[in-house]
């Protein structure tokens, strides 16, 4: 069961930092579009990728273009599709993709199957499609019937559910896969991972967390493998705050210990 985590641990050493977006970073809305990461978040985002020499990533099922938008005005290595594509630290881009023939027989099929489910909706990624039915929750399960269809006849492909959404992405691709590909790249590498989610799609990445010895943090109610849990979106926000004002308080007073020490010299 994961510890409740009612103010922030002291975070002696190296630290990597991942963030799970929509449901972590952000409320979950009734539509993708309208979610927004408060400016202060991301000042104090920006602010701990600073203090820890760029190791900050998000880890999204959204696509890298959306968290670009979402972090804006700051630039951070990402995560999108649940790792199907992935920046690092030098902007180098890691893509899954699949043949464009089928993304397109897909993409009709899957269409033509929800439209005969008012209330669903089919977000196209790419490389991937999720499938919502946030605001149709009786078709749950006809939406489930439709995603495992699409994967029993493709083993190249793979589900995903989440929070009213079920994704069909390539196989082998998810968010632990993509922060053990950070963790094995500078400024990530040789560092403590510390990972924060909310959904099924995070538990991947708080397996790979927790095998590493880092830091895994449920957010919300839930079964899960995280070891530690934070009550709510605010709650994050108010962690995020006080991690980045703890390391900047270390910092600090690690300088003026060098400066005592340089001036005790010269003496």
């Amino acid at each position: 069961m994961a510890d409740l985590l009612t103010a922030p641990p002291v975070l002696p050493g190296k630290f990597a930092f991942f963030f799970d977006l929509d449901g972590t970073l952000a409320g979950i809305k009734p539509h993708p579009d309208e979610v927004v990461v408060p400016d202060t978040v991301l000042e104090n985002l920006q602010q701990l990728s600073r203090m820890n020499e760029g190791a900050l990533a998000l880890i999204s099922g959204r696509s890298m273009a959306e968290l670009d938008v979402l972090a804006s005005p700051y630039h951070f290595p990402l995560a999108g599709v649940h790792g199907a594509e992935r920046r690092d630290i030098h902007d180098q881009q890691h893509i899954v993709s699949l043949p464009a023939a089928l993304i397109q027989s897909l993409h009709i099929h899957l269409s033509s199957a929800l439209e005969a489910l008012p209330g669903t909706e089919l977000e196209a990624k790419g490389m991937a499609f999720a499938l919502h039915y946030r605001q149709a929750p009786h078709h749950e399960a006809a939406v489930f019937a439709i995603a495992r269809g699409v994967a029993d006849a493709h083993p190249e492909l793979a589900l995903q559910p989440g929070k009213c959404v079920i994704e069909i992405k390539p196989a082998g691709i998810n968010k632990g896969a993509a922060i053990a590909a950070f963790m094995a790249e500078p400024p990530f590498q040789g560092r403590k991972p510390v990972f924060l989610g909310d959904d099924l799609t995070d538990e991947a990445g708080f397996m790979v967390v927790n095998k590493a010895g880092g830091m895994s943090v449920k957010v919300g109610p839930g079964e899960t493998c995280a070891g530690w849990r934070l009550e709510s979106v605010a709650s994050v926000w108010q962690w995020i705050s006080d991690v980045a004002n703890q390391q900047q308080q270390q910092i600090a007073q690690h300088n003026g210990r060098n400066l005592y020490g340089s001036l005790n010299r010269r003496l």
